[in-house]
């Protein structure tokens, strides 16, 4: 089991989200988590910086601490090429700590170049080609593909690492987890659910199943439930909604309903560790290996002090139960 730490990109401005990397790799988490976004879900959360190079920084400021994208979308606002080489480069300046997560995105962050907002099935169709293109380049040498809706022509990654960033692939159904399995080297997931990892192994894959455990800490119940109510509550929208809706503004509509009870069925709240640790249990049920901490509470550098003292160990030594 690795525990790693979710980044709030789009709560905590860059330099914040760099002291946040090294405070995490001191406090022994295994990795980091960070969205790639350009919009943040709400405008109360404030930023969104550019992944890319917070992770060129993050590299160069840790020694040991995995670094990954949780997740990237490679099909409209990045060319899969941009993202080949991207992450190649940071798998050199990160001595080979890097994790590269890919997912067919959201139309928040995606609209934004002017393209459109395609079908999901149609997205999921260029996610499998854009994945083809990566692998291809990773291959070395100039490469082509003509593609149904993606092309490269006549490209070359010059630096490559000599061990090449393992690409973790986000599943909500068993047609992605069986795509991961195929053009992947590891499932990616934000439920814990055991029919992803299930199809993903009948698939064929044998990589690492990364999934985020919402939480909230704060020292007590109703500060935490407050802060995920301010910063979170776009989370309870359901993916059909964060898929799809374009700006900020949609999301404040569409989740002004959210109740504090809503969050405390969502998010595990306040400050014990076994309540935390009953939230991080399905998710191991469920097959997962690679847990991800989702801290939405007021106090990041009080939820990582937890961690150190006494919260990561005992995540570690989490086993299925039945």
């Amino acid at each position: 089991m690795q525990v790693g730490y979710k980044l709030a990109t789009e709560a905590f401005g860059p330099e914040e989200i760099i002291r946040q990397t090294v405070r995490a790799e001191q406090a022994g988490f295994d990795f980091v988590e960070m969205s790639d976004h350009y919009h943040p879900w709400l405008d109360d959360q404030g930023h969104s910086a550019f992944t890319w190079s917070l992770l060129g920084a993050m590299a160069a400021r840790t020694e040991r601490i995995g670094l990954t994208t949780g997740v990237t979308c490679p099909i409209i606002r990045y060319h899969p090429a941009i993202i080949a080489q991207a992450a190649a480069t940071v798998q050199i300046l990160s001595g080979n700590r890097f994790t590269l997560g890919i997912g067919a995105g959201e139309r928040l962050n995606e609209h934004v170049v002017g393209t459109g907002w395609p079908a999901v099935h149609i997205r999921h169709e260029m996610l499998r080609e854009a994945l083809q293109i990566i692998k291809l380049l990773w291959q070395g040498g100039y490469q082509s593909f003509e593609g149904k809706h993606l092309q490269l022509e006549d490209a070359r990654v010059f630096d490559l690492p000599d061990e090449l960033p393992l690409i973790a692939v986000a599943s909500g159904g068993r047609n992605a987890s069986a795509l991961a399995a195929e053009h992947g080297d590891g499932l990616f997931a934000t439920e814990p659910r055991t029919d992803l990892v299930e199809a993903y192994r009948d698939a064929g894959g044998t990589g690492p199943h990364y999934a985020e455990v919402p939480m909230a800490w704060a020292s007590d119940e109703e500060s935490a439930v407050q802060a995920a109510l301010e910063t979170s509550r776009w989370a309870l929208t359901g993916w059909k909604v964060m898929s799809e809706l374009p700006n900020p503004v949609n999301f404040e509509a569409a989740s002004a309903t959210v109740k504090p009870d809503d969050i405390r069925q969502q998010f595990s709240v306040g400050p014990d560790a076994e309540v935390h640790l009953q939230q991080a249990q399905p998710y191991v049920d469920a097959g997962f290996d690679r847990l991800v901490l989702q801290n939405t509470g007021p106090d990041p550098d009080g939820f990582l002090d937890f961690c150190e003292k006494e919260f990561i160990a005992r995540v570690r030594e989490l086993t299925p139960s039945s």
